[in-house]
């Protein structure tokens, strides 16, 4: 039953919701000086583990009045660290931060001189950043510039990296004796990697210290506080605090609030350590706590109230963590300040069995009441799920602010499976960032990038050459009048994508290497199976799996425009080429005739039409084919995923006039959603259309569907939203989301944003407030198509 958060929880929710988002420039300052300190005199690994430790020891600590799990990144709620060692912010930076409209973090006046006088002397040439674009050609410099692809690692450090039940068996003292004993283990005579795989041991073994050091620290705290509180029970709740982390992280928790504390140490920990791309994810955490929770029930000391209650402040300290600032294009493809930690829930157990429990269903009635951005919260779905589950996680779903997001249980185990994981790792896994699929806490599983398919596209019908930048970016394959055949076009294509692809993944490859070897992440590996046991790290390919990602953006777009050249230009011959191409170049102004027929006289993706759906296929086998497979510099491969975060306005910004309709400078399609109004036959007929790509051959695929509220009220209505989840999952699809709201809503938060400060809505694979998104991105979310179930 909802019984409401208490008035502990409305107070720290309120905090959080209110303080305004800050730059805290202490982690940079500390970090500078570890690096003043230490750099030179030893190995870069431990330089790094010391660097961990310096912070850990120094930052400022904060427990925030009434709170009962403790930690901050920054010196209090909503204060952002930033991380000069990958990117060295300029103080003009600075300000664009603390103006711009959106996505804004004030920075005082003591933070720029510091800025000034103590990071940028010392950073501003040995960033990762400064690095990353000396060695990049010119050639990737001009596709990078030109819209073709983006660079996630260029101001933020490889992640999606999601914890497993590790930590909830062991404390660090025990990861330390682990260390330890692999230490003792290295072959110095016959392994030529002996040095470097103690150097990193040695390292991870300063973090076990640091993160001991740092809980400690958290537990005198504690106590002080407790002896001037004169108010007994919060004297008693700051000894309880003080008793949690004298036990965790150094050992293993014992109790339901120490597992949560030891997570959130761990998370900090990983967070602090590297800004990973993006948060670091607590994956299962139902399957994680629920044993905790039976045995603190069954001895009498924990209610499901109080469960509920640690749980919710919880979700507090996730979203008191902005992701941290970001500027220029990586700022344009992830515009929020929502940093994807992503917490699974139901799912299947290791032995196949079905993983919704009690705390299941304790988390989505946290989420309910929460709704809250952070953290980002999703259900997983398998055939062996209870309705009863299903149909809660629809109920809350259908209230409008686009949470939980739906996963297909039986399609994460398959897309595992088929690249040769262990069938136990795949059960326990599941979707962290957006959509992504990855083996928790056996993997590094990198988004390196999204990728624009409609681009490729709008180069190959000019001959490789980029209007917009003036640039010729792709291979001269041919003057597109010239083309006999549809076929010929999409063979021009597939190579302007390899083109393309090959750019892309040589610099990967130089990133990768380059994180490799200066910026190790010693701590985190300590929690990623195989790094301990491997010696390795796990930026050098020390875990088990290791998985790079190119992101696919723009299949809707892609293949409606596919389908207008195929039907108008060679079928119907309604109009030539160059008719087509002028009207392109001229953003349809003049050409009426062209552009109804392309907008409304032309097969669509969407509306389960076999002509438009198998040019999808063929869109989407020759962006499979082109990266799916290829190697990294880790032992793993490439592999990709559809989905856009807020790429596809600004891929569409860069692009020109499409052969679907659609005008200059407007949105692409996100995820594997329809193009913006396309869709016309009712949400059965979308996911039909969306089925008929092979899901499984992807690591996550991303599909938006909005309904007004009166479409899905009622019992019928609910059931109608349970049955189109289950029907899309029995025909393989990866993922489904929902947007519950009318147009006309949304229009009225545009025009009058302060009334609707509270307004949530669901962006691609994650929630935002409304009035938070750019304008470009709130027009795009209103031309999605509103479905109804009578279509």
């Amino acid at each position: 039953m909802d019984r409401g958060m208490n008035e502990r929880i409305k107070r720290l929710r309120n905090q959080s919701l209110t303080v305004e988002p800050s730059i805290s420039i202490e982690r940079a300052r500390l970090v500078t000086e570890a690096y003043q300190r230490y750099a030179g005199t030893v190995e870069t690994p431990i330089l790094r583990a010391l660097t961990f430790k310096h912070i850990l020891e120094n930052q400022t600590l904060c427990i925030n009045e009434g709170e009962l799990i403790v930690g901050e990144k920054g010196e209090g709620p909503q204060s952002a660290p930033t991380y000069p060692e990958l990117c060295c912010h300029t103080l003009d930076d600075f300000e664009v931060m603390n103006n711009r409209d959106k996505i804004s973090f004030k920075v005082s006046e003591e933070s720029k001189t510091i800025q000034r006088e103590r990071i940028i002397p010392y950073w501003q040439k040995r960033s990762l950043r400064e690095h990353i674009f000396k060695q990049m050609t010119q050639e990737w410099k001009d596709c990078y510039e030109g819209g073709i692809f983006t660079e996630f690692m260029e101001q933020r450090a490889p992640g999606h990296t999601v914890a497993d039940g590790k930590m909830y068996q062991k404390g660090f003292l025990d990861f330390k004796k682990e260390i330890e004993k692999s230490i003792e283990g290295i072959d110095y005579l016959n392994d030529g990697q002996s040095y470097e795989k103690k150097a990193q041991l040695e390292a991870m073994k300063i973090c076990c210290e640091a993160i001991i050091i740092y809980g400690k620290r958290y537990g005198a705290l504690a106590r002080e506080l407790a002896e001037e509180e004169q108010d007994p029970r919060r004297r008693a709740e700051l000894q309880a605090i003080a008793q949690n982390c004298e036990v965790v992280p150094a050992h293993k928790p014992e109790t339901f609030a120490q597992a949560i504390q030891m997570y959130w140490f761990v998370h900090l920990g990983v967070t602090l350590e590297l800004n990973n791309w993006d948060s670091f994810s607590p994956g299962r955490l139902d399957q994680h706590l629920n044993p905790f929770y039976q045995k603190d029930l069954e001895a009498g000391i924990l209610t499901e109230d109080q469960a509920k209650e640690l749980l919710e402040c919880l979700w507090v300290k996730f979203n008191n963590q902005p992701a941290p600032p970001k500027v220029g294009i990586t700022l344009k493809e992830s515009g929020t300040y929502t940093d994807f930690a992503n917490i699974n829930s139901g799912g299947v157990k290791s032995d196949g069995s079905d993983g919704v429990n009690d705390v299941s269903f304790i988390i989505l009635d946290v989420m309910d009441e929460m709704k809250l951005l952070q953290p980002s919260s999703n259900v997983q779905i398998s055939r062996k799920t209870p309705h009863r589950f299903i149909k809660r996680a629809c109920e809350i779903s259908r209230k409008g602010w686009g949470q939980p997001a739906l996963y297909n249980t039986d399609a994460i185990i398959q897309e595992m499976l088929r690249v040769g994981k262990d069938i136990v790792d795949a059960r326990e896994g599941g979707a962290s960032g957006c959509v992504e699929t990855g083996a928790f806490g056996k993997e590094a599983y990198i988004l390196t990038g999204y990728f624009n398919l409609p681009k490729i596209l709008e180069l190959t019908l000019n001959d490789g050459f980029d209007n917009r930048t003036g640039k010729q970016l792709g291979l001269a394959t041919g003057n597109a009048v010239d083309y006999r055949s549809f076929e010929e076009l999409l063979e021009a294509f597939a190579k302007q994508l390899n083109h393309f692809v090959d750019i892309k993944i040589k610099g990967n490859h130089i990133i990768e290497k380059l994180y490799a070897a200066h910026m190790p992440c010693p701590f985190l590996s300590i929690v990623v199976s195989d790094c301990i046991l491997s010696g390795k790290d796990y930026n050098a390919g020390g875990a088990r799996y290791n998985t790079s990602y190119i992101q696919g953006v723009g299949i809707g777009t892609l293949t409606d425009c596919l389908s207008s050249i195929k039907y108008n230009v060679f079928e119907q011959k309604r109009f030539s080429m160059a008719e087509l191409l002028q009207a392109l170049a001229d953003d349809f102004e003049g050409h009426g005739y062209v552009h109804n027929s392309v907008l409304n006289k032309t097969p669509k993706y969407g509306n389960d039409d076999d002509y438009a759906d198998q040019l999808m296929l063929t869109a989407f086998n020759a962006f499979y084919e082109s990266v799916n497979g290829r190697k990294n510099m880790k032992g793993g491969t490439y592999r990709i995923d559809m989905l856009p975060t807020t790429c596809h306005v600004y891929f569409g910004s860069v692009t020109g006039a499409t052969p679907n309709g659609r005008i200059a400078g407007k949105p692409l399609s996100e995820g594997i959603s329809p193009e913006q109004g396309s869709d016309r036959r009712g949400p059965t007929a979308v996911i039909k259309s969306a089925a008929k790509m092979d899901h499984l051959r992807t690591g996550g695929t991303l599909l938006n569907q909005k309904f007004s509220p009166s479409v899905v009220a009622g019992d019928e209505g609910l059931e109608n939203m349970v049955s189109l989840v289950r029907t899309y999952f029995n025909m393989d699809g990866h993922h489904i989301q929902f947007n519950v709201i009318d147009k006309r809503t949304l229009l009225a938060a545009q025009e009058r944003p302060e009334e609707y400060k509270d307004l949530i809505v669901r962006v691609a694979g994650y929630s935002d407030h409304f009035h938070n998104l750019s304008k470009e991105l709130q027009d795009e979310i209103i031309a999605r198509t509103e479905q109804s179930f009578s279509c």
